[in-house]
This record gives structure tokens, sequence and C-alpha cells, in this order.
């Protein structure tokens, strides 16, 4: 059984519980309606307090997300994994009890809804009751709470975040975020009895508290070195974000509440908090740790660009899907999207650890549509040239190209940058030879016959002369004989009649297999016999007009189970899974393999790698549903 005031009375309600911000929209829409005047409805005030609250704790992780920028600042060097978004999903209860809270304080004190807009004797009485009376109170109750009892039963969830975050801030049991509010309310509520108190006092004393939770919690070191060096006191003035971290790891120090002067009092400040925040503080112009892989992805559109963990982290935990209430910030989006093609830069999205080794996902500033222009080919190759040269430069040791960087027309599956830098370290890889392998061992053994479109693509080609090796027959479309009959005559001489070339999708009216390397419209798949699956490893997806057939996914993989501090859906994969091509780079990583994989496919590898994917623990994701 839970102790008492452990879990928020509306834990089961799920989205449900904005409801009981209900009463107050309604006395906010009366007082409207009956022509009263609106801004002095402290309700009103209630709510637009709580939206800038929430604003505050989503801007702070926003910010914490985007590691192009705070990558050399990052205290504790993790990335959060599902486990703790879902554990913080919930983050924001303490907002809707506090606001509940000085519901009942304003009826219980009328006075409050009639405060002037400022005082200044106010703001000097508020911050001599918060360091006189909130610090200190604040620094007692967190230190009995890291007694045996109170930690067990209610500190430890704060605690069991692994990487802090601003979203760790607000969780906490509600036994907690009532004395939290005992201590934001005393000195609100203190100066406004001495007659003090006004509006900009309570939205300043409320904002400033939750933007200073924040700061501590944000796992960047953003305090800048040269306050201190100026004013060295003000070390014990102003806590940062590397002195709380130590809190999170030694959980004996460093209790205060903002104010690390109640630590030194009470002896419980941590002797290296000060070599470690000059050791974050002063890594700004550093490269950081350098990853073992890098996976070069790009933007699809512009509505995907918002699934980025930097915009909300709880939205790019799920697959990818169209949200309209998102709409208003395609705007934002775009704009941000454009100062980033500016830049001219790849840029950090995502990363996870692996057998000890980091992966980081980089992103090239590109929509999916540019890739499709003639005149843009020359900027992206140099976008993904820059890439490339960087990784090599900081010691990347295998880069691996998504889906549209390493297009054939573009830069023949990496090839072109190859042939310009031969003497590079890391490893270019395009995946496709792994892409090839899930997509073949999808299909049954007992197939016979299959219908491949995009026949003479690189994937095509290569599941090609793979099938036939099996004596699988392959009706392969293309209008091009000169193609056909060279990718014919590298099938060995007895295999060489399974390959056979169609020119119109009638021919595959009575094959129930097959394989799509070339968008199909809804009119071409008619052609397919009832209870058809259409295996695709064309991108996009083709649109699943057939209910009397099955359609599989784009090629992908489980990661292996102890992947670490991925917190990321690659697109619309699910949760772990990301596309084959990825996890065909991650397998040349660990693997060691000092091959660039560009260009044509080798078929002769495709079960070699196969076997190693398996080998490594990466899982077929037909085989994990």
């Amino acid at each position: 059984m839970d102790a008492p005031l452990s879990a928020w009375p509306w834990d089961n309600l799920g989205i449900f519980k904005y409801l009981v911000y209900g009463p107050f929209v309604a006395k906010v829409l009366y007082s409207w309606f009956h022509e009263e005047d609106i801004m002095q409805n402290w309700c009103l005030h209630l709510l637009i307090l709580c939206v800038l609250r929430g604003v505050i704790h989503v801007s702070w992780d926003s910010y914490c997300n985007m590691l192009f920028l705070t990558r050399n600042r990052q205290i504790v060097q993790k990335g959060v994994d599902f486990k703790q978004i879902d554990r913080e999903w919930d983050w924001d209860n303490f907002i809707i009890l506090q606001a509940l809270i000085a519901s009942i304080a304003c009826y219980m004190f009328p006075f409050l809804e009639n405060l002037p807009l400022w005082n200044t004797k106010g703001f000097i009485t508020a911050l001599m009751l918060h360091v006189g009376v909130s610090e200190p109170l604040y620094y007692w109750v967190h230190r009995k709470f890291h007694g045996d009892y109170l930690f067990a039963h209610y500190h430890s969830l704060h605690h069991s975040s692994p990487v802090p975050r601003s979203f760790t801030a607000g969780h906490a049991t509600i036994l907690e975020h009532l004395v939290l509010s005992i201590v934001i309310g005393i000195p609100i509520l203190g100066a406004s009895l001495l007659g003090y108190g006004s509006a900009s006092l309570i939205y300043g004393y409320v904002l400033i508290f939750d933007f200073l939770r924040c700061l501590g919690h944000c796992n960047v070191e953003v305090v800048p070195q040269q306050l201190f060096n100026i004013l060295p006191f003000l070390r014990y003035i102003l806590y940062t974000p590397s002195y709380h971290s130590l809190h999170h790891t030694e959980k004996d120090t460093n209790f205060c509440l903002f104010m690390p002067l109640f630590d030194a009092l009470g002896n419980t400040l941590n002797r290296k908090s000060w070599l470690l925040y000059n050791k974050f503080s002063s890594n700004s112009g550093q490269n950081g740790v350098v990853p073992d892989f890098v996976f070069l992805a790009h933007i699809v559109d512009v509505s995907q660009a918002i699934h980025a963990p930097f915009v909300f982290r709880s939205l790019a935990s799920l697959p990818y899907k169209t949200r309209f209430f998102l709409v208003p910030f395609w705007p934002i989006t775009l704009m941000f999207l454009l100062a980033m093609w500016v830049w001219s830069k790849a840029f950090l999205f995502s990363f996870y650890n692996l057998r000890g080794r980091l992966h980081q996902t980089w992103v090239v500033p590109r929509f999916g549509f540019q890739y499709f222009l003639p005149f843009a080919s020359e900027g992206i190759n140099k976008h993904i040239e820059q890439a490339i040269l960087r990784a090599d430069k900081i010691g990347v040791k295998v880069i691996s190209l998504a889906a549209l960087n390493k297009n054939e027309a573009l830069n023949g599956g990496g090839t072109l940058f190859v042939n310009k830098h031969p003497n590079l370290r890391v490893r270019v890889v395009h995946g496709n030879t792994l892409t090839a392998a899930v997509i073949l061992n999808e299909i049954p053994k007992d197939v016979k016959e299959v219908f491949l479109t995009g026949a003479t693509s690189k994937l095509g080609r290569a599941i090609a002369l793979y099938l036939c090796r099996r004596r699988v027959r392959v009706l392969m479309l293309t209008l091009s004989t000169e193609r056909f009959e060279k990718i014919q005559k590298e099938a060995p001489a007895d295999c060489q009649g399974y390959l056979v070339q169609v020119t119109k999708y009638q021919a595959a009216q009575n094959c129930k297999t097959w394989i799509v390397g070339k968008w199909t419209t809804p009119r071409e798949q008619t052609w397919a016999p009832p209870g058809t699956h259409f295996h695709q490893f064309v991108v996009p997806s083709i649109f699943p007009f057939r209910r009397d057939c099955t359609y599989g996914d784009l090629a992908a993989m489980k990661l292996p189970d102890d992947v670490e501090g991925l917190g990321t859906c690659e697109y619309t994969m699910e949760r772990g899974v990301v596309h084959a091509c990825h996890a065909g780079g991650v397998v040349h990583s660990l693997e060691g393999w000092t091959h660039h994989e560009v260009g044509a496919i080798d078929v002769d590898r495709i079960d070699l790698v196969w076997n190693a994917a398996l080998k490594h623990g990466l899982k077929p994701v037909s085989s994990t549903k």
C-alpha cells in the first residue's frame, strides 16, 4: 500500500486531469459574457500564471535538448531514455495543485483580488522573507526528506531520474509539493498581509522561483564563470546546475533551495562543487566526447521537424504522426529550419550509448523535396561532405548515411565522397546491405516467385541477384533492357533464367509477393491479386490502398536491449527501432570493420551482415511484435 500523500489524486485520469481547470475557465467566461472587468478576475490570472509556468519548464527542456548548442556543457553525459520520459510524463501535476491552493487562498483572503499592479516595498519584503524563512525552511525540510522513511516513501521518486532536466524539478510526490507550496507562499502571502502585495510580486516571484528550479535541474552549466570571478560572494547566493547535480549523485550534500550559503552554514556543502563548476563552465569551446558512430539523417518536411526532442520531448518519444494541435508551431519551425540552413552545418539531433560506445544522430538541414531538385544536388552534397569531413576531423569511426543522403543519383551511394577524399579515416557506410538483408529475410522461404519494382536500383539489383541464387523467379519491372541484361549477367549462369524482365504491372497479376522499390500508385496496386503482401524499400512508403492485401513497413531493426539513453523515436518507427540503414551503420561500428560500404551492394556480404546484426542483439521488427 502506498504511503499517504505519495500518489496524486488524478493519477488515473490521464489528459482529463486538465478538467480541474474547468471551473477557472468557466468563471473567466462568465465575467466576459457579463461584461465585467475581466482583468480583475483572479481566475484569469491563475490560468495565465499556470500557462507561463508550463512555458518556462518546456523552454528550459527545449534548450537542454538543443545538443548542437549545449553538448559541451552537459553535466551528466547521458541521454534521457524512454523510462525517464514516461516516469516524468505528469511533471506538471504540481502546477494544478498550486492553482487549487491559490484559489483557496483567494477565497480566504479576499484582498488578494484587489492588489495593485506594483509595490516596491513588496519585493523587498518578499526577498527578506525568502532569505530569512523560505530558504532555511526548505533546507531543513529537504534534509528531513533524506531520512530513511521519508526518502524511501516520498523523495526517492524525485531522485529516480538519472539525468536531471527541468521536468525533473516538478517530478515529485504530492506531499513534497505541498511543502514546496508553503515555501513559495510564505514570501507572497507575508508581503500581502503586511500591505505590500502586488500582482507583479505574485507573477514575478512565482516565475523566478520556477526559473531557478529549472536552472538547477537543467543538466547544462549555463552560469558564466566571469560572474563569479568578478563577484566571488555570489557563489553562496546563487547555485548552479553543476552544484545541484552533485545533490543527485551524492545525496547527502548540497541541500539548499537556491542559496549555497545554507549548505555552508549547515556543513553540507560538497567540496567538489566549485571544481565541478569550473570544469563544465570552461568546456564551451571544446569538442566534448567524440562519438564512435554517427548517423547522418535528413529532414522529411516541416511537420516532421517538430518531432525533434528539443521541441516537445514527450512527442519525440512517440512514433511520428500528424498532430493538428502542432499546426501553430509550423511557421516557427520553418524559420528555425531556415536559420539552420543558413548556418550550413549538420547539427546534433540526439545520442545514445551502446556497449560503451557513443552513437549520435546528426541532421542535414535540408527538406526531403529538395533532394529531387536537380539544381539543389550540389548544395546538398556540400552539406553531406562537410559532415563527413567534420566527423573525420574529430575522430568518428563510422558515419552512416540516411535514405536520401545516399541517393544513387545524388552521390552514388556515398562513392562521390570516398573517391574525392581517399584518405578518410572515418568509414562511410550507406547501410543498404543490412536493408537488403532485412527485406530478404521477411520473404517466406517457400516463395517461388516475386514481383520487384525499382528493380535496377541499388537495392533492387541486390535483392534480385540474391533471390535468383535461391531459385526464386524474379519478375523485374523495368523498361531498360540494357540495365536488366547487365544485372542478369552478374548472376551465376545457372541462375540467370530466374530473372525475368517485365514492363507492365499486369505481369504480376498472379504474384502474391510484391517487393516495392519504386512509388506505386493505387491504380497500379489493383493488379496485385487478393492476399498480396507488399514488402517495400521505397521512401516515402506507398499508400495502403488495398484492404484485401497487407503492407510491410520500411526495413527496420530493433536496437539491442542494452542500449542506454535512447529517448527519441526515429520518425514513424516504434521505440527502440531504427531504419535498417541506421542499423547497418551500427553493425559496421560494433564489428570494427575498416572498409567503406558505398556504391553497389556486395551480394556475398548480405548473409554476413545479417548474422552479425543478430549476433550483436539487433532484432528484425517482425520478431519483436
